[in-house]
């Protein structure tokens, strides 16, 4: 027990709670954005996938719990290793040693704590209509007959106001540099790649970083130049 205490207590152990609790929320964003994209198939789809979603009962309360754990592991972790980090070298150099790193690497705490943000608002938002109450009211009928709530015109309705999608394009933003980073980082404190692998990892992290970002901008956009309605 002792011996465990002191792994996750040392700079590596640190960096692997980073990288597990990054891995977890890298592949709900993937599969968050994979499901929200069915709002291009329709008020049926959409609505039909957040039953299938909501129908999860404790389930998804389990996956909701862990997302959250994960996240503020994710976050206090990354407090604590820029502490570390400050304390070995308290006085900076003379000359700035980040000048060969990307933006993306540079900005990595900065985009975590506005990430931080905008998750309280996009829960407050749309999963707990506390921030717009007016787009939350709304029911749809399934053709099975069902009576749900309606996500597609809670969806639509947010973003027809360009306040809220020009918000949230520049979480994107914020999103994808923090993403084209993480990944190689990831792949690297748990050693599932070698090193002479890091070009590849970092154009794939890049490529994904824009995936994600195209991916997510794209419903806000085209909400707003009236192609889905």
């Amino acid at each position: 027990m002792t011996l465990s205490l002191d792994f996750f207590r040392s700079s590596i152990g640190k960096k692997i709670i980073m990288a597990i609790t990054g891995f977890i929320w890298f592949g709900f964003v993937i599969l968050h954005m994979v499901g929200n994209l069915q709002v291009f198939q329709g008020p049926e789809k959409l609505n039909t996938y957040a039953k299938f979603l909501k129908d999860l009962g404790p389930l998804l309360w389990v996956a909701r719990i862990g997302l959250i754990v994960a996240f503020f592991g994710h976050v206090c972790t990354a407090i604590l290793l820029k502490i570390e980090n400050s304390s070995a070298r308290p006085v900076s150099y003379a000359k700035g040693s980040t000048i060969q790193a990307s933006v993306a690497s540079r900005t990595m705490a900065y985009s975590g704590l506005l990430l931080l943000t905008f998750l309280v608002y996009h829960l407050a938002h749309f999963t707990l209509g506390i921030t717009n109450p007016e787009h939350y009211s709304f029911e749809y009928i399934l053709k099975n007959g069902d009576v749900v709530h309606d996500v597609y015109a809670m969806v639509i309705l947010g973003f027809q106001d360009p306040m809220i999608s020009g918000t949230y394009i520049v979480f994107m933003v914020f999103l994808a540099l923090h993403f084209s980073h993480a990944l190689g980082s990831m792949l690297q404190t748990l050693g599932i790649l070698a090193p002479k692998h890091n070009p590849t990892i970092q154009k794939l992290s890049t490529g994904l970083g824009l995936i994600i970002f195209l991916g997510n901008c794209s419903m806000p956009i085209s909400i707003l130049l009236g192609y889905v309605r």
